[in-house]
């Protein structure tokens, strides 16, 4: 997860960006006083955060595995924030070591911890780059030493993973058109996102009350999409089954127990994977 915003100067008491936060959900470590603050902020106006945040990570380690051993060797995680356990390198690499990963954040503290993390995973590196400017990372991978590891003329996993909630919708088209269109035959997309049920499960004061968390200590806005929204967002790929659904029952079969499942209730976020 990342943010469209951030403060370089975090772990001196600076803004909070949403991957460190994120990365405090999970239970990391690379996260400063400003993000446990509020991911503090955030746990008191919607008490289950966390179990979104691993739903969600639950979610992304299933897909990886899906589309590992459907043959893909090349993964573009964008947004991705920090590489924790479990992340798309463990997970693809120890299906296929050959598969090489790309992991893209605009903190630059997410980058530098994802390198250390990924000292010693060959054909794995982790870049800053922001996702919303789709041509400047297209640019890096045409122009420069990254085409060894991402060759988008080859089978590419594009990995969205609770990120696209962070940009406007009349930017949405723009952000993720450029890079979708360019996948090669034989490609993924994957996408995990805020769905509007969100209001459902915490009432319209408590979604207010933490997209304020976000605005006010992340300086980024979250806007939960409807399920019609985030289908248009897969272009002419087509929906693997089950389609977009919440993630709770995406091929839940397929990894440790989802806590909402556990909880007999549905993920507030939507997921799908479409290929090309």
């Amino acid at each position: 997860m990342v943010d469209q915003k951030h403060d370089r100067d975090g772990a001196g008491g600076g803004r909070a960006t949403v991957a460190r936060i994120y990365d405090y959900l999970l239970g990391g470590k690379q996260n400063f006083p400003a993000d446990r603050e509020a991911a503090r902020q955030l746990l008191q106006v919607v008490p289950d955060a966390a179990n979104v945040a691993l739903s969600n990570r639950l979610f992304l380690r299933r897909v990886v595995r899906v589309l590992a051993e459907a043959g893909i060797t090349q993964f573009l995680d964008l947004g991705s924030g920090i590489p924790t356990q479990g992340n798309v390198h463990e997970i693809a690499q120890a299906i296929n070591p050959a598969t090489r990963v790309l992991y893209v954040d605009i903190d630059p503290v997410a980058v530098v911890a994802s390198n250390e993390i990924l000292m010693g995973s060959p054909g794995c590196r982790a870049i800053e780059g922001d996702f919303t400017r789709p041509t400047q990372i297209l640019s890096a991978l045409d122009d420069s030493d990254l085409a060894t590891v991402i060759d988008l003329d080859q089978p590419t996993a594009l990995l969205y993973c609770s990120v696209l909630q962070q940009v406007p919708d009349e930017q949405i088209d723009a952000v993720i058109a450029p890079i979708r269109d360019r996948l090669a035959p034989g490609s993924a997309m994957v996408i995990s996102h805020l769905s509007t049920t969100v209001t459902e499960a915490y009432g319209a004061t408590g979604v207010a009350k933490a997209k304020n968390v976000y605005r006010t200590q992340a300086a980024t806005e979250i806007i939960p999409r409807t399920s019609d929204q985030l289908t248009a967002l897969f272009g002419d790929l087509t929906l693997l089954p089950p389609g977009l659904v919440p993630l709770t029952h995406w091929r839940a079969e397929l990894s440790e127990p989802d806590p909402y499942a556990i909880a007999g209730t549905s993920s507030p976020m939507l997921g799908g994977v479409a290929t090309r």
